[in-house]
């Protein structure tokens, strides 16, 4: 007979002292709608269609692929560590940009006049050459997200 997870994360990882980046973006939609799209409809707007395993829960795990324009292939793996609906989304985040580190991306949904205020932060990457690889991908992730919201 398996046990139930715990409703907190195991083992969380400790980004203390971590290079990280924090981006906000004002979207048009209420947070209710943008939860989801972090949720229940990750591949109609982030994730290749049929490319991913995105079950949230905590302590999910989750792994996807995404192909650029750019050409390459680039996967994600990671778990959930928090689901606050409709206000918060954070989960592990793993990729060869990352080096291997478990880093950590919290997703803060705030409802705002004509919308609402994502407040996107990822933590606790190995070093400050992986954190500003990432400056340019999640702001392109927000556009992406403002549009799908449209």
């Amino acid at each position: 007979m398996s046990e139930a997870r715990p409703a907190e994360a195991l083992f969380p990882p400790d980004t203390s002292g971590k290079p990280g980046l924090t981006l906000d973006r004002r979207i048009a939609a209420s947070p209710e709608k943008i939860y989801r799209a972090w949720t229940d409809r990750f591949e109609q707007w982030f994730a290749k269609p049929g490319g991913a395993i995105w079950r949230p829960s905590v302590n999910e795990p989750y792994f996807f692929v995404v192909f650029p324009e750019t050409g390459g292939r680039y996967t994600h793996y990671g778990r959930f560590l928090r689901l606050e609906p409709p206000r918060l989304v954070e989960f592990t985040w793993v990729t060869e940009t990352t080096k291997g580190a478990e880093t950590v991306v919290t997703v803060n949904i705030t409802p705002s006049e004509n919308g609402t205020l994502v407040q996107l932060a990822h933590s606790g990457f190995p070093d400050e050459e992986s954190k500003d690889a990432y400056a340019g991908g999640w702001k392109s992730v927000l556009e992406e997200l403002a549009t799908a919201m449209a």
